[in-house]
């Protein structure tokens, strides 16, 4: 056999967990699965009979959706190859290999490929254990009993981070009553938070797993994008908006447990009844989401918010920096997509002076809560609640201090699903007839500058980041909106305060005109 190669240099982070029976040893593999991501390595230590192949078992069928699934040993068939939703599964058993080069013979390199492998024995081929990978060694524990293991859980280098996640969260679960839950992964959205629904008898509740974001690269003045842009870089100011919310009568989910400094929140389930259908919008629930923006716009609300347990939150303002980066995102990533090649320096330095000359009397106004994402992935419709109450509100975490503008343009010039023409005119009369209500100072004239400006950022905006998803993130799926967020755009920016504007779109971004135009909307 191979000697031992010397120990990785890699970081390294243990969890031991007390397993009293089968049971256990099963319910662990499925609190790790949500962990799991294609080209993984998992690699399994321990005696005979010390629980390796019931690991696997539950891992495989968690994955799979398959509860039911045949997961036999691989002992003699030495790999066995899986088909889940999310990526491949190769169960390994390499009692019975001497070298690396048997593993070659086995078709290892093309089997493991973009694969989550689970690897039994693999002290056999020393070469695995100087990558990077969760360890689980798991042995008997007599002492508490015939059934009893201990495993021990070893991440070694990008695994370090997820392993001290996974302790983290087991302990928050453990303590707040959810530890015996039923956990099921949900569709994501474009960012990098994740969510789980967990389920314990007739009780749901929602795990929301938010690291707190790495500082990217400085991109201007020695400052990141995400610092610039204002965008949250915990948990702390969800929980800090959510309370606000909820504190002034809107339905934002109840926070249950948290660990702040792990990013990890037990939420309220609000259920997941849309406020779309298969037809788009349905006009009554997007009626009551502006209503929930007039009302939230007509308030007196602070730049500053406590979180229980740690310092306040300053809700950010959204200043003309941070307007202008964003709509940068055009240059970056949707004029190569387009065109296939990059803005020249005075072409650049066009597009932003003309968006600061645009957007400085919106800054200039008085601002309020700006949620940022009020849109239909981030709404719930609760029917057995009354008024506003029936929206509940999610992803608020990146709330600025900005123009009431943004959130209907948000809401009224949906990026996911097509805002008719004639129901977004209704719904911005909705909004402005509750506002006037409330407030007989306001003027829709104002109102409808701002909304045709920050429209028209908010779209380019979008069109740099649906295109930046594709190239960057490898998510193609966002392409399919680029054509309503152009037709947006292109109404946008007939309003005649951005004519400047529409002739640089024009003369730069020719193809944006090539289907058509739209007379503006207000």
């Amino acid at each position: 056999m191979v000697d031992e190669p010397a120990r990785p240099s890699a970081p390294e982070s243990r969890w031991v967990v007390r397993l009293p029976d089968e049971r256990a040893t099963a319910r662990l593999a499925r609190e790790l699965a949500p962990l799991m991501r294609p080209g993984d390595l998992l690699t399994l230590s321990g005696d005979l009979g010390a629980g390796k192949t019931t690991f696997a078992r539950a891992l495989v069928r968690e994955l799979t959706g398959e509860p039911a699934l045949e997961v036999p040993s691989p002992t003699f068939t030495l790999m066995q190859a899986y088909a889940a939703p999310r990526f491949a599964i190769v169960h390994a058993d390499l009692y019975r290999i001497a070298s690396a080069d048997e593993l070659a013979e086995l078709g290892w390199e093309e089997a493991a490929e973009d694969s989550l492998v689970l690897v039994e024995w693999p002290e056999r081929v020393p070469f695995l254990l100087a990558a990077e990978r969760l360890d689980v060694a798991l042995r008997l524990d007599p002492g508490a009993g015939d059934a009893a293991r201990v495993a021990v859980l070893t991440g070694v280098g990008a695994w370090a981070g997820r392993i001290e996640r996974a302790r983290a969260t087991h302990e928050l679960l453990a303590h707040s009553g959810w530890a015996q839950a039923r956990r099921e992964h949900l569709q994501g959205d474009a960012s990098t938070r994740a969510y789980e629904r967990l389920s314990l008898g007739d009780q749901t509740a929602i795990l929301m797993i938010a690291p707190r974001r790495p500082d990217g690269p400085p991109v201007r003045m020695g400052r990141p994008y995400s610092a610039i842009a204002r965008l949250a870089e915990s948990v702390h100011p969800f929980v800090a908006l959510a309370d606000g919310l909820r504190a002034r009568g809107f339905s934002a989910p109840a926070i249950l447990a948290s660990d702040l400094d792990a990013g990890l929140l037990l939420l309220e389930d609000l259920g997941s009844e849309p406020v779309v259908d298969e037809n788009g919008p349905m006009p009554a629930r997007y009626a009551e989401a502006s209503a929930v923006l007039a009302t939230l716009h007509g308030m007196d609300l602070p730049d500053t918010l406590p979180v229980e347990g740690d310092a306040d939150h300053v809700i950010p303002p959204y200043d003309i920096e941070a307007y202008l980066i964003e709509a940068e995102l055009v240059l970056d990533w949707y004029v190569p997509h387009i065109l296939g090649s990059e803005v020249s320096g005075s072409v650049r330095s066009s597009f932003v002076n003309l968006w600061r000359a645009a957007l400085e009397p919106i800054v200039a106004t008085p601002a309020t809560w700006t949620l940022r994402d009020f849109h239909s992935p981030n709404l719930i419709w609760l029917p057995e609640r009354e008024g506003v109450q029936q929206v509940g509100l999610l992803d608020f975490q990146d709330a600025v201090m900005g123009h009431p503008a943004y959130d209907c343009v948000s809401l009224m010039q949906d990026a996911r699903v097509d805002v008719p023409e004639e129901l977004e005119i209704k719904l911005l009369g909705h909004y402005a007839r509750l506002r006037k209500a409330a407030d007989p100072s306001f003027d829709m004239g104002d109102f409808a500058h701002a909304y045709a400006v920050l429209g028209a950022q908010r779209a380019t905006k979008i069109l740099g980041i649906f295109a930046r998803l594709d190239r960057r993130d490898g998510k193609p799926q966002y392409l399919k909106h680029l054509p309503r967020i152009e037709r947006y755009i292109r109404r946008d920016l007939s309003h005649p305060v951005l004519s400047d504007l529409r002739s640089w779109y024009e003369t730069n971004l020719p193809t944006l005109f090539a289907n058509g135009d739209s007379a503006p909307l207000v």
